[in-house]
C-alpha cells in the first residue's frame, strides 16, 4: 500500500492546483472561487525515488452546515486515513482565523504535518509568511503551485518523513485497474450508489442537484480485481449548463466516459429513461465502453414486479435498439437491494468486452448465418462473404472479407451482429464489424 498524503486547508488556498502539479494531471477541478472541490480526489505522485497517494480535499470550514458540513466530513476522513498532511495556507491572504482553527484540528489528529505557504508570487516569502510561525506547526515551506516554484524543496521535505513504498508495483496495479464511470443526469443517485458499492461515504451526497463537480476516482478490490470507480458530475444539455464550473464539470465527465472500460448509467426509476440518458448511453457505446444500466430508487416504485421491469426495458429498446444488448439491474442505494449484482455485472461485461473468438469458430458461425440468409444482390451481382476473423478486443472487433464491402446494407450488418451475439454473448459490450475487399480482386 502506498503512504497517503492528504492536502488540507481552508477554501481557495490552491489545494487542487497543488494536487494537479504534484500528480502532473488535470484531474482536480480548479477555479478562482472557494468551494469548488467537495469530494476526495486521489492521485499518485512521485516523491524522489518513492511514491505516495495524494488526496485532494475540499476547503475545511469549522462549524459548517449543509454542503460545507458534508465536505468537512470528507476532509476529516482524508486526515484519518493519511500518514502525512500537507497543510496549505495562502501567503497572499495572510494568517486567518480559519487557518488557526484548522491548525487546532490537525494538532488533535496527531498526524505528521508539513505546512505549505502557497501563492508566494511577487511577495517576499519570509515577510509574507512570518505570522504563520505563531501556529507552532514547524517549518513553513514557500511554494507557488501554479508556477511550480518551491515544489522540489517541498517534495524533498515530504520524502524525508514518508515510509518507502514500491512505486513500480503501484504503477503496475494502476495499469491493471478496471476503469468504471458512473454516469447519468444530475441528482439521480450516482454518488449514493458509489458510496454503497464502496461501503463508505466516499462522495458527498445531498438533495441538491450538482453536488458532485469533479470526476472522482475510488478504487475497490473485488473478486481479485481492482475496480477504479469514477463518480462524475451529472450530464445535462449544454444549453442548460449555467456557469463556468458546471461547464468544466461536464467536460471532465465526458473525459471520464472516454477513458472508462465500463460505464454504469444510473437512471431514476420514478422518472424512467429520458432523452439525455439515451444520449449519455449512446456516447459511451459509440466510444467502445461496456455498459450496465442501474435503475435506482427502485424501492420507491409502486407495484414493482418482473413484468414492470420487462415492459420498461422493452419500451426503452424500442427507442434505442443497442440497449437490447445491455444488462439492466434494479437497485436501491438506500437499502442496498441488488447492489452486489452491479459489481457482478461489471465483471461480466468487462469479460465480454475482452473476449476473443478463434478464427475457425468465427467462420463456422458466419457460414451458418449466410446459409440461412444470403447477402442481398447488387446490380444483379452476387455479394459473397469469403471469410472472417476477430482483429481486436475492447470492444470485440471482427473483419469480414467480402467481394464488395460497399454492397452490404445496414440491415444485413445488424443481422450478422445479432447472430454473433447469439453465438458468443458479448452482453453489455459494443461490437464492431469491418467489411474489407479481398486484395487483388474486385473493382479498381
Amino acid at each position: 500500500m502506498l503512504p497517503v498524503v492528504a492536502i488540507v486547508g481552508r477554501p481557495n488556498v490552491g489545494k487542487s492546483t497543488l494536487f494537479n502539479a504534484l500528480t502532473r494531471t488535470r484531474d482536480a477541478l480548479v477555479a478562482d472561487i472557494p468551494g469548488v472541490t467537495r469530494d476526495r480526489q486521489y492521485g499518485i505522485s512521485r516523491v524522489g525515488r518513492q511514491a505516495c497517494l495524494l488526496v485532494d480535499t475540499g476547503g475545511l470550514v469549522t462549524n459548517a452546515e449543509g454542503i460545507d458540513y458534508l465536505t468537512a466530513k470528507q476532509v476529516h476522513q482524508a486526515i484519518d486515513e493519511s500518514q502525512v498532511v500537507l497543510f496549505i495556507v495562502s501567503a497572499r491572504d495572510g494568517l486567518t482565523a480559519e487557518d488557526r482553527e484548522i491548525a487546532a484540528v490537525l494538532r488533535r489528529a496527531s498526524k505528521s504535518v508539513l505546512m505549505v505557504g502557497n501563492k508566494i508570487d511577487g511577495l517576499e516569502a519570509d515577510l509574507a509568511l512570518a505570522d504563520f510561525a505563531s501556529l507552532g506547526m514547524g517549518e513553513l515551506l514557500a511554494v507557488s503551485a501554479a508556477h511550480r516554484r518551491g515544489l522540489e524543496s517541498m517534495m524533498a521535505a515530504l520524502d524525508f518523513i514518508l515510509p518507502e513504498p514500491a512505486l513500480q508495483e503501484a504503477e503496475e496495479a494502476d495499469d491493471e485497474r478496471l476503469r468504471l464511470a458512473i454516469v447519468g443526469r444530475p441528482n439521480v443517485g450516482k454518488s449514493s450508489i458509489m458510496n454503497r458499492l464502496l461501503g463508505q461515504e466516499r462522495s458527498v451526497v445531498a438533495p441538491e442537484a450538482g453536488t458532485t463537480r469533479d470526476a472522482v476516482d475510488s478504487p475497490l478490490r473485488y473478486h481479485g480485481q481492482t475496480l477504479n470507480f469514477i463518480d462524475t458530475a451529472g450530464l445535462r444539455k449544454r444549453s442548460k449548463v449555467e456557469d463556468e464550473i458546471e461547464f468544466y464539470s461536464t467536460l471532465r465527465t465526458e473525459r471520464a466516459i472516454q477513458r472508462a472500460d465500463v460505464c454504469v448509467l444510473v437512471v431514476d426509476a420514478t422518472r424512467g429513461i429520458e432523452a439525455q440518458d439515451l444520449k449519455i448511453a449512446q456516447s459511451a457505446w459509440e466510444r467502445g465502453a461496456g455498459m450496465v444500466v442501474a435503475v435506482t430508487k427502485w424501492d420507491l416504485v409502486d407495484a414493482k414486479d418482473t413484468q414492470t421491469a420487462e415492459q420498461g426495458e422493452r419500451d426503452v429498446v424500442e427507442r434505442a435498439a443497442f440497449l437490447g444488448f445491455i444488462p439492466f439491474v434494479y437497485i436501491s442505494a438506500v437499502t442496498g437491494q441488488r447492489a452486489r449484482r452491479v459489481l457482478e455485472l461489471i465483471l461480466e461485461v468487462s469479460a465480454a468486452r475482452e473476449r476473443r473468438v478463434p478464427t475457425a469458430e468465427v467462420n463456422r458461425v458466419m457460414q451458418d448465418l449466410v446459409g440461412r440468409v444470403q447477402p442481398p444482390q447488387t446490380g444483379g451481382q452476387e455479394v459473397k462473404l469469403l471469410y472472417g476473423s476477430q482483429i481486436g478486443t475492447a470492444p470485440p472487433t471482427f473483419a469480414i472479407v467480402t467481394s464488395d464491402p460497399d454492397a452490404i446494407p445496414e440491415s444485413y450488418r445488424r443481422y450478422l451482429e445479432r447472430g454473433f451475439r447469439k453465438a458468443w454473448g458479448f452482453n453489455g459490450a459494443p461490437m464492431r464489424l469491418r467489411f474489407r475487399r479481398r486484395r487483388g480482386r474486385g473493382r479498381g
